[in-house]
């Protein structure tokens, strides 16, 4: 009977960056996934040739000395890693409604401030507070720092404050409002209910530097598995998890769905809490609390078109586009079938063949789950796309020729550069992700009620523990965060925060 020292449910990064740290502490660690491919949202898929990324299409903070610099410098990625720092006075152009302006958010707090302020320099110091509040936020949470101990009151005041709120108390100009809160795709932001720490936490990384993975982000993954292996671990695909069996306190074992037991010393879940909660055989952890797990919001999902283009058509740039309607910005979420999409994100991927054109581009937009549910029954079957039925192919391209017209108003030459494109839905990110209901960003967190959503990594069950974007902060740098404070929670010190710092 094979025995390691921790079992971890779950590929995506947090579960990988986990299993790195651990590895690196002389414990033997066992990845289970279910799907064939490792890495979660790293993942990549390729067409015609080219790679499209399932949800890395940009990451901030890899900066010499930043967070997630010295977090992948500890596990041994920046001098393996293929990046490209993007552009310097622009990382994201927001674009609003008919406004033939692009106003830039700019890498640098110095510099996002002079080029915002050329294009609202009666606002420059609402810009500067702006700026200043991120700062001082950030400043408060410990893990973020990569700064051992803090206590939850350090943070308090600052999780009760809401994005929308925050942002219009620093000015009245409609039009500036809309720029700060423009790529809110990011989060899945919601009016009177995302916190401004989300925002800041998030937006603080990409403005300290921004990066995009040449060649996608399935990298990340493939070398941290690599990792995981080299130090004398596992990582195990197409292992799907049926339960999760307690006794005494402590979790004895995995049962997989062919049967299969597996043991551990320590596991750790990096699925949905809900995911987990389900699979748990135990009764040390109670009804109420799996009924409060179970009824937190999830955040919504997408609709992407990941599109081919024809060869040395579009010039490469290396900034995103946000685009939303005029006065939508914080109504995205709501749209109808006549309005959507009222906002969309644009990005080009870089490629080591080529720096000059761009050979792929995806889009996407906020979609409700509820618009796929009558397939939800369905899943994924063949590498070349969904195999659904009829009905849902033509969902798929009815939206898709909706969507296109609507991005092709601001950039009409698009629709000559298209060779082909392909489309995911909901129901392709629930399926390669994990995720109940296809939810970009997992659980959603209320400013006003920040406790309800704050979820411990140490669990009731002694050896049980939780990582993964719906503890703290989504995306990799917050998963990687959080991973690194579940590993403390295991370990039972933070000796490893210091060793990061001074990687």
């Amino acid at each position: 009977m094979q025995q390691y020292d921790v079992i971890i449910m779950g590929s995506g990064i947090g579960g990988l960056v986990c299993g790195n740290i651990l590895s690196l502490e002389g414990r033997h660690v066992c990845v289970l996934e279910k799907n064939k491919q490792i890495g979660g949202s790293l993942q990549t898929f390729s067409r015609e040739k080219v790679i499209f990324d399932s949800g890395v299409h940009y990451i901030g903070g890899l900066g010499e000395g930043q967070n997630l610099y010295q977090i992948f410098k500890y596990l041994g990625l920046m001098e393996k890693l293929k990046l490209e720092k993007m552009d310097e006075d622009a990382f994201d152009k927001i674009i609003i409604g008919d406004d033939t302006n692009e106003y830039p958010l700019a890498q640098g707090y110095k510099n996002f401030i002079a080029r915002l302020t050329f294009y609202f320099p009666e606002e420059k110091n609402a810009i500067v507070k702006y700026c200043e509040t991120i700062q001082s936020i950030c400043k408060k949470f410990p893990l973020y720092n990569l700064r051992s101990g803090g206590q939850y009151s350090e943070k308090q005041d600052v999780l009760e404050t809401d994005t929308k709120s925050f942002i219009e108390s620093l000015t009245s100009n409609k039009k500036l409002q809309a720029v700060l809160a423009g790529n809110n795709i990011l989060y899945a932001g919601q009016a009177d209910k995302t916190p401004f720490y989300i925002h800041a936490l998030i937006l603080n990384s990409y403005i300290e530097s921004s990066w995009k993975c040449i060649d996608g982000g399935s990298q990340i993954a493939k070398y941290l598995a690599q990792n995981i292996r080299r130090h004398g671990g596992d990582v195990l695909t197409s292992k799907e998890i049926k339960s999760i069996r307690e006794e005494n306190g402590k979790i004895i074992h995995v049962e997989l769905t062919n049967g299969e037991r597996m043991y551990a010393t320590n596991y750790i879940s990096n699925m949905h809490p809900v995911r987990t909660m389900e699979m748990l055989e135990t009764n040390l952890i109670k009804p109420a609390y799996k009924k409060r797990i179970r009824n937190l919001e999830n955040a919504i999902s997408c609709f992407s078109i990941n599109i081919v283009l024809n060869k040395d058509c579009l010039p490469y740039f290396k900034h995103n586009y946000y685009w939303h309607k005029e006065n939508e910005v914080w109504n995205m979420e709501n749209y109808s079938d006549e309005t959507w999409p009222l906002g969309y994100a644009l990005f080009l991927s870089p490629s080591s063949k080529t720096n000059k054109y761009a050979d792929v581009l995806s889009v996407l937009t906020y979609m409700r789950y509820d618009e796929v549910k009558q397939w939800e029954h369905t899943f994924n079957t063949t590498s070349n796309g969904q195999s659904r039925g009829e009905d849902y192919e033509n969902f798929k391209k009815q939206k898709a020729e909706i969507f296109l017209r609507v991005v092709e108003q601001k950039f009409p030459e698009l629709k000559n550069f298209i060779h082909s494109y392909y489309v995911a839905t909901p129901l392709s990110y629930r399926d390669y992700l994990g995720t109940g209901d296809g939810s970009l960003y997992g659980i959603v967190k209320d400013y006003k009620d920040p406790v309800k959503t704050l979820i411990a990594p140490q669990t009731k069950i002694s050896n049980f523990f939780l990582t993964g974007q719906n503890l703290n902060l989504h995306g990799i740098l917050g998963a990687s965060i959080t991973a690194l404070a579940t590993c403390c929670a295991l370990l039972g010190n933070e000796i490893i925060v210091d060793k990061i710092k001074n990687a």
